[in-house]
């Protein structure tokens, strides 16, 4: 059992609403919804009875209930006078990179880190949106690099976290130079080909909500694969399979070789903030002095 699911389990008994649950827990209701079931599906029983208003726990589960708040709480010092006495004496810092920035510019982020304390230990966490700002919760990690949308929050309590925007980036639709003929004779039949993401994913949703809803009437978005991992859809993009929104940063060298084709021309891209995030606290000097080298660098 781990901590973090010692500690949704709590929220839910606490509040008696999935919804109170997930802002307690600073996660937005899907997310945690997904985390509940996850926890069900590990442990092999359910437990919470949803039929009744508010949620309450099942009557197995009840019976642990102290038993589960005194585990939550031993743990959580555990972990945190672990973690504090191993970073602090190996001068280690723990940052959480949303799968696409981890391989782009996050790497730029780390190589800064490292230029100004040469003996600082980076330990890179890849992970999707939900998962970095899990791990940063947590304490698992000091800082999280993710992206959001200009002018939007991200789905976390801001008055727990300190955020900064690091630099900007643009997702936009590119495709396989080669297959350019086929491309064009799906768009003369009024579709569009495209590789999707599930919807829960932080490009899903900004791909959903922003990028398709701009294409033009006559055109008909028509998915022909779905991955969540942003580098599989610049693969896919690649060999020909559809058209593809990947962030700009990761697709340049591809375009610049000119085996990927820029199509923001034509079809809807979009600007993404890149954001460094931390909990407010008391870091210790590798952590403050790594946020300070992210803050004066930029991404």
């Amino acid at each position: 059992m781990r901590l973090e699911w010692l500690e949704d389990v709590l929220a839910v008994a606490e509040t008696g609403s999935f919804q109170e649950a997930a802002d307690r827990r600073r996660l937005t209701q899907s997310a945690f919804s997904r985390r509940i079931q996850h926890i069900e599906q590990q442990v092999g029983v359910e437990l919470f009875d949803r039929t009744r208003k508010p949620v309450q726990l099942l009557a197995t589960t009840a019976d642990q209930r102290d038993r589960i708040a005194r585990l939550a709480e031993d743990l959580r010092q555990l972990v945190t006078d672990l973690r504090r006495g191993e970073r602090l004496a190996s001068n280690r810092i723990a940052i959480a990179s949303q799968h696409a920035l981890t391989t782009s510019l996050t790497p730029l982020i780390v190589r800064g880190i490292h230029a100004r304390n040469a003996a600082a230990h980076v330990r890179l966490r890849s992970a999707n949106l939900d998962e970095c700002f899990s791990l940063l919760l947590s304490r698992q990690v000091d800082i999280a690099i993710v992206y959001r949308l200009p002018g939007q929050d991200h789905p976390i309590g801001q008055s727990f976290v300190e955020t900064v925007a690091i630099g900007t980036d643009r997702l936009i639709p590119v495709f396989a130079a080669a297959c350019t003929d086929d491309l064009n004779a799906s768009f003369a039949s009024g579709q569009l080909p495209y590789i999707s993401f599930p919807p829960e994913v932080f490009l899903g949703g900004v791909v959903d909500r922003v990028i398709l809803p701009r294409l033009q009437h006559a055109t008909r978005p028509v998915p022909k694969a779905e991955t969540a991992l942003t580098l599989a859809a610049l693969e896919l993009a690649a060999v020909g399979v559809a058209v593809a929104w990947v962030p700009m940063s990761l697709a340049g060298k591809r375009i610049a070789d000119g085996s990927l084709v820029n199509l923001s021309a034509t079809l809807p891209s979009c600007q993404l903030e890149v954001t460094s995030v931390r909990l407010f606290g008391d870091p210790w000097p590798v952590a403050d002095s790594a946020w300070s080298e992210i803050l004066a660098s930029g991404a």
